[in-house]
């Protein structure tokens, strides 16, 4: 069993976009048993979760109970609420929201290959639903090939261009499998980034009070070289501008000290740094500060280190300001949010290129 649930939402559907998308109707049989299904579906895994979670906090501390009696508890859970999905699409076997919905299910417990097979049969029986396109293209940037990822993402933007999940997931797989990108699109590397980047900014221009993405955002001009700091530094003011809390604050005071330490501004590093008071990060802080002392001393003593050369500021520079609000959205089928978590190795070992067009579903 997964111990790492995937992250989920319903189909979300703009509206009021202009965009063509079929609307469910309430009062069909087949809706109304598949939302039921749902339903129960939701309670299963939340409270699978629940006990993963509760396990594993419990092994830290020496005890708990054993993978395999709780995988067997796992199972007890989930089965009613497999053979309840098998027994609808038995009935409803053209339902395509059906086979999307197990799809999302059969993620959920980590059966990622038996989940694309119904996400295929989802967009061969409703190709104009995004959520599956968005589905398959996650499941294609984790298994391969990841061209088909970058194709089956535009798909699900081209049916839906108001959802915000659709940018960043084809984002991140652009930005994190570069050597594909490059040679599917015929760019070079600056391009990729510039083309992740893009995404990266329609999303945020859709959602401008997500925090989680302004910071990937954010944090994607890490692998960037040369350093684009200006760009760096206005991305992470407004990931400042609209953090919950005290701690997302810090945790940006972090990010932009290390962006100027590494720039040569180490007042204002300096600064950022002693604006972090929460212990949660005090091992991080410590090192910075150790390292932008070195830093320091390296700049007034030229004759013992490298010389940190400053760079331009943010002066004048304009910040990207999001001009559309939080979509309305509306529930549906479950659709995953973002990608797989890839391990930033996988970009440069994969490097598949099949044709541009996509290869035929099963």
């Amino acid at each position: 069993m997964a111990t790492n649930q995937p992250l989920a939402v319903s189909n979300l559907i703009q509206q009021n976009t202009g965009v063509s998308v079929p609307m469910v109707n309430p009062n069909d049989p087949a809706e109304k048993e598949l939302a039921q299904l749902m339903a129960e579906d939701d309670a299963a895994v939340t409270e699978v979760d629940k006990w993963i979670q509760g396990n594993n906090a419990f092994v830290a501390q020496g005890a708990g109970e054993s993978k395999e009696a709780l995988n067997r508890r796992i199972h007890e859970r989930l089965d009613p609420v497999r053979k309840d999905y098998e027994d609808f699409l038995r009935r409803y076997p053209d339902f395509a929201r059906g086979h999307l919905a197990y799809g999302s299910f059969l993620n959920d417990t980590g059966e990622e290959d038996a989940a694309a097979a119904e996400y295929k049969k989802a967009a061969q029986l409703d190709p104009k639903n995004p959520a599956a396109w968005n589905n398959l293209a996650n499941y294609c940037g984790e298994h391969g090939p990841i061209t088909n990822a970058f194709v089956d993402y535009a798909k699900a933007i081209e049916l839906n261009p108001a959802e915000p999940v659709y940018y960043q997931n084809f984002a991140t797989t652009v930005y994190l499998f570069r050597k594909d990108a490059r040679a599917f699109y015929g760019i070079n590397e600056q391009q990729v980034f510039d083309k992740a980047l893009g995404l990266y900014r329609k999303a945020i221009q859709l959602a401008p009070d997500d925090f989680p993405l302004a910071t990937d955002y954010a944090q994607s001009y890490y692998g960037i070289r040369p350093l684009r700091t200006n760009d760096a530094l206005v991305a992470w003011t407004n990931a400042l501008k609209i953090a919950h809390d005290d701690n997302e604050r810090q945790g940006v005071f972090i990010h932009l000290a290390r962006i100027k330490m590494a720039v040569g501004r180490f007042a204002e590093a300096r600064a950022h740094l002693n604006d972090v008071t929460n212990a949660a990060f005090d091992g991080l802080k410590h090192r910075l500060e150790s390292s932008l002392a070195e830093r320091e001393n390296a700049a007034t003593n030229p004759h013992t280190a490298t010389v940190f050369t400053n760079v331009p500021t943010v002066a004048g520079k304009t910040s990207l300001t999001p001009t559309h609000s939080r979509p309305v959205l509306s529930n549906g089928v479950p659709a995953h949010i973002n990608p797989p978590p890839f391990a930033p190795s996988m970009a440069t070992v994969l490097t598949n290129v099949p044709p541009a067009t996509r290869l035929p579903l099963h």
